[in-house]
């Protein structure tokens, strides 16, 4: 029986992105010890592999100039420095790493009370400052774990915030698409009113479509709607109150001002193209004081506003057209 073969960049993505267990010691550690020849890390060894909570490989180096090939050739889930004020001095070397962009866990260990140099090693970039006559080696172990669930979790927050930056600048890229998109609709309406450089076509099936005249790199290009010169300030202060409220309280409660807002546009002749005109530029200005935030939910709560606008408009002009060419009579009463 053939048994289908396992996608291995499939495997590999969903071991990248598997979830994590957050605040338990990993089991396997490897482990720098930058230290002098006045304190060799045998006893450090000795006091891990009597210690079964983890299995540590403890990697020692000699002086700074050996500390630093190590970090340069190999990967090590921690660092452990030595603090010997005369011969190795922990808070330099540490702060030296920082500027230089490791990101390693790093841990101080010294002779110190650690309330005299755990604020020191905060400032310089270490993780952990732990005193020989203070820690325990399981309490060192721990210091290792949490250095580096610290580090992982300072990642993790990297890669969240790029790709809710890459997701907001896409939502935005695709607002102005769509705001391009509107803009050569106007244009092709105003064509069609004017009568030049429009064509309708015959289909088949009896739909009718239009072919647009704008290139790509004009729907690409970034450009401000005018407003119509003949809309009085009201009615676009109106509208651009009603868009905002809109965006936040959706239709449920702004029936009415819907229809306000409809009878005004009507009462004042404002067509469809134009009101469509008067949308677009009002929909710019918030999408362009949005700044980093979303722009979806405002492109769709505007792309429901715009419908209903139009419905009531449209509601409105039918009921002028039929009050104009069927004006009320007066109906004889029975018997005169």
């Amino acid at each position: 029986m053939h048994m289908p073969t396992a996608n291995p960049a499939a495997a590999t993505s969903s071991k990248r992105f598997a979830p994590r267990i957050w605040g338990q010691m990993p089991a396997r550690m490897k482990v720098l010890y930058v230290t002098t020849l006045h304190r060799t890390g045998g006893w450090l060894t000795e006091a891990f592999a009597a210690d079964c909570a983890a299995d540590i490989l403890l990697k020692e180096s000699t002086g700074v100039a050996n500390g630093l090939a190590q970090l340069r050739d190999e990967v090590f889930d921690a660092v452990l420095v030595s603090h010997e004020p005369n011969a190795l001095d922990a808070l330099d070397l540490i702060e030296g790493l920082r500027a230089g962009g490791n990101e390693e866990p790093m841990i101080i260990l010294g002779n110190v009370p650690s309330s005299e140099m755990m604020a020191l090693a905060y400032e310089v970039g270490a993780d952990a400052y732990c005193c020989v006559a203070e820690t325990t080696t399981r309490s060192l172990l721990w210091t290792f774990a949490r250095a580096i669930e610290r580090c992982q979790l300072v990642h993790e927050h990297r890669r969240l915030v790029q790709i809710e930056q890459q997701r907001l600048a896409h939502e935005h890229q695709e607002a102005e698409r769509l705001l391009a998109e509107q803009r050569a609709l106007i244009a092709e309406l105003e064509s069609l009113r004017d009568g030049n450089a429009a064509r309708i076509v015959s289909v088949e099936q009896g739909a009718w479509s239009m072919e647009k005249e704008c290139s790509d790199s004009q729907l690409r290009a970034p450009c401000s709607m005018p407003l119509p010169p003949d809309l009085p300030d009201r009615l676009i202060g109106h509208y651009r109150e009603l868009l905002r409220a809109y965006v936040v309280m959706g239709a449920g409660n702004l029936a009415d001002e819907m229809t306000s807002l409809a009878t005004s546009l009507a009462d004042a002749g404002v067509s469809a193209q134009r009101t469509m005109q008067l949308h677009v530029r009002v929909l710019e200005e918030l999408i362009g004081s949005l700044g980093n935030r979303s722009a979806r939910h405002v492109m769709n709560r505007a792309d429901l506003l715009v419908l209903e606008i139009m419905a009531h408009l449209a509601d409105g002009y039918r009921r002028r057209y039929h009050d104009q060419n069927h004006p009320p009579q007066q109906l004889e009463l029975p018997g005169f």
